[in-house]
């Protein structure tokens, strides 16, 4: 087991919690960083993308002059691509970009990642984030006292609505729920601030996808 120390918001250590290694002190393969984030990025497109084709765009059908005898070259519509109004050749179509890796490396790459803050001593592990108002001063005073002021990403339970609410003003910090935690949010951030019942339910999380894809991958 993985034991790491639980400061409180004044960063005085006020206990210590015991993780799985398989979570927080597994192998950091790096490479399952680059397919699973790129899958999340690809999900994000719109793929509202585009254009007509010549037979999409307004125009007549009629053929513009005869085809033999005038000296210049064979056209059968004004709609074709090579005149000003008229489609394009292959357009964009809308298309969905999202596809999803197996389920052994998203879980991996979360694995890694959260293993990743854990060796470099970037993960703080708070015995409860709570702010007791919403008031976002109140809460970068608190990340300056923990000494975790750059890019931190704070992990609590949804419910706490303060911290939330706190947060959406900062552009540098983020708050997600242990459902929401991602790849691609651990790898843009600096630090990584975690309540204790968060670390469990991330933990939990993670041993139960493990265990859902020995039954086969979806």
């Amino acid at each position: 087991m993985a034991t790491i120390d639980v400061y409180n918001l004044k960063r005085e250590k006020v206990g210590t919690l015991d993780l799985s290694d398989e979570v927080f002190a597994t192998e950091v393969k790096e490479h399952l960083f680059y397919e699973v984030v790129k899958a999340q990025l690809a999900s994000r497109r719109q793929g509202t993308a585009s254009a007509k084709n010549r037979a999409a765009v307004a125009g007549s059908s009629k053929k513009l002059y005869k085809q033999k005898g005038t000296g210049r070259a064979r056209h059968g519509s004004i709609r074709a691509p090579i005149f000003a109004g008229g489609g394009q050749a292959h357009p964009p179509r809308p298309r969905d970009w999202a596809y999803r890796p197996p389920r052994q490396v998203r879980v991996g790459a979360l694995k890694s990642a959260l293993s990743k803050f854990h060796k470099e001593g970037r993960l703080l592990v708070v015995d409860a984030l709570e702010l007791g108002e919403v008031k976002t001063k109140r809460l970068l005073d608190a990340l300056a006292t923990l000494k975790t002021d750059r890019k931190t990403l704070l992990v609590d339970a949804a419910s706490n609505d303060k911290l939330r609410l706190s947060v959406r003003n900062c552009a540098d910090h983020l708050f997600l729920p242990p459902e929401g935690v991602n790849v691609y949010d651990l790898l843009r951030h600096d630090t990584l601030v975690v309540s204790k019942e968060a670390a469990k339910a991330l933990e939990q999380r993670c041993l139960r996808e493990r265990a859902a894809g020995k039954g086969g991958d979806k």
